[in-house]
């Protein structure tokens, strides 16, 4: 389970003396205990990817904003929290390989132009959720359909 490579680290990471990595682990590891106290349930490896994409998704947002402040002391920090939970995350697809999921997904609805958005995104959504952008991946299926 990831839960228990995520523990291993952190105990690596204190042996170390690694501490933005151990604090990184830390706070993925508080985000996971939440939601388990939160939902009352053990989280499974997809709650636990679920919760490391949204983490992930957040930091990027943040260096972004840092970014656009002049603070790249900021972005850096957050940058490097982003490479320690990307870590965990499986390798990410191409935009070909999303693409082809997207026509696949596209073939199987049997849908044309954006009225079949939803159907094709919930497809899609099942096969890349942890791999892809999901913002990035809801505009090339966008692009998809409004080219059909």
């Amino acid at each position: 389970m990831i839960k228990d490579r995520i523990r291993e680290d952190m105990k690596a990471a204190m042996r170390s003396h690694d501490a933005d990595r151990l604090s990184t682990i830390r706070l993925l590891l508080a985000a996971i205990k939440q939601r388990e106290i939160d939902e009352k349930i053990d989280a499974t490896d997809d709650q636990v990817m679920e919760i490391i994409t949204k983490m992930v998704k957040q930091r990027r947002d943040s260096v972004e904003q840092y970014r656009a402040g002049g603070r790249e002391d900021l972005a850096g920090k957050e940058q490097n929290e982003i490479d320690v939970l990307s870590g965990y995350l499986p390798k990410q697809l191409t935009d070909d390989e999303v693409i082809a999921i997207i026509d696949e997904a596209v073939a199987a609805a049997g849908v044309t132009g954006m009225v079949g958005m939803g159907k094709v995104m919930g497809a899609v959504k099942a096969k890349v959720t942890g791999r892809a952008d999901l913002g990035k991946v809801s505009a090339l299926v966008k692009a998809r359909l409004t080219a059909k």
